[in-house]
């Protein structure tokens, strides 16, 4: 096994572990809140790469501090990933039925408790963060509502049911741009997020900042390309959902060879931009080439 695979293996267990005594430390059995509870713990601890807590803690070590510094925003960022998760598949939104290969959580639980599970994990995230040092706190977590927010990811939302209600024809710069606020931001403020708690200097965070707007974009298009072609049993979703409910992609708009010419090209510049991290962001850097090499 790889330096860099051990890294990943070891830290996907240390977030795992964080996240459930986080939802442990809640105690919503107690409170007669137990079903609450539940619908928070099958969405939050139901699988996933763990991707935007691990790139915070790579992120911490790109600026020369330790990953543990950037626990508490990769819980942080995590749930609010998920919250974000319950709420895109709801009926309003993408009214999907099955996420990572299990129904989604409003399936389970009905609309309602869904809705407030979301809520819920969106507050516990800031609850998570500030438990730490006041002043690097309250700047990560002003990375993080910048990211998650209105101009970030609920903005890029906002700008995806818009383009599929649109009666005219959506152009690729319009769905770059919401896929840099659906998908980057988040991204973006793991990473910035992140090596702020570690420390990090402006000039650092801004970089982090600019390379996850690029990731983001990167995955997207990673995710729209295996939702032609990719394998159902891996993707946990059926071949083709996105192009059956209308979805505007860049592989739709522009097709598939052109899609991966662009996700190369931007797989390119975010490997640039990683060389002034130097040694320090080998991990960064091991951690998006595995997902440039992924199947689900």
């Amino acid at each position: 096994m790889t330096n860099f695979e051990t890294w990943h293996r070891r830290h996907i267990k240390i977030i795992d572990d964080g996240l459930d005594r986080a939802l442990r430390r809640l105690d919503l059995d107690r409170k007669g809140l137990g079903p609450l509870g539940e619908a928070m713990r099958y969405s939050l601890l139901g699988g996933g790469k763990r991707l935007r807590p691990l790139l915070a803690l790579a992120a911490a070590e790109a600026v020369g501090g330790q990953a543990r510094a950037a626990l508490p925003l990769a819980l942080a960022v995590e749930m609010i990933h998920a919250y974000s998760l319950i709420h895109d598949d709801l009926p309003a939104m993408d009214d999907d039925d099955l996420r990572r290969g299990r129904p989604t959580c409003h399936k389970v639980f009905g609309e309602g408790p869904a809705i407030l599970a979301g809520d819920a994990l969106l507050t516990l995230a800031f609850a998570t963060l500030a438990g730490r040092d006041p002043g690097r706190a309250g700047s990560a977590a002003a990375w993080l509502a910048r990211g998650a927010g209105a101009g970030g990811m609920v903005g890029g939302q906002l700008l995806d049911l818009a383009l599929e209600k649109r009666a005219g024809p959506a152009t690729a710069g319009e769905v770059r741009a919401m896929e840099e606020l659906k998908t980057g931001a988040l991204m973006a403020a793991a990473l910035a997020g992140g090596a702020c708690l570690a420390g990090g200097d402006r000039a650092d965070l801004g970089r982090l900042w600019r390379l996850g707007l690029d990731l983001g974009l990167a995955f997207q298009i990673r995710d729209d390309l295996l939702n032609l072609s990719g394998d159902p049993t891996l993707t946990g979703k059926a071949v083709g959902s996105d192009a059956a409910r209308g979805k505007v992609t860049l592989p739709a708009l522009l097709g598939s060879a052109a899609a991966e010419k662009e996700l190369k090209s931007l797989n390119r510049k975010i490997m640039a931009q990683l060389e002034v991290f130097q040694a320090r962001g080998l991990r960064l850097a091991g951690l998006i080439a595995a997902l440039d090499e992924r199947q689900s």
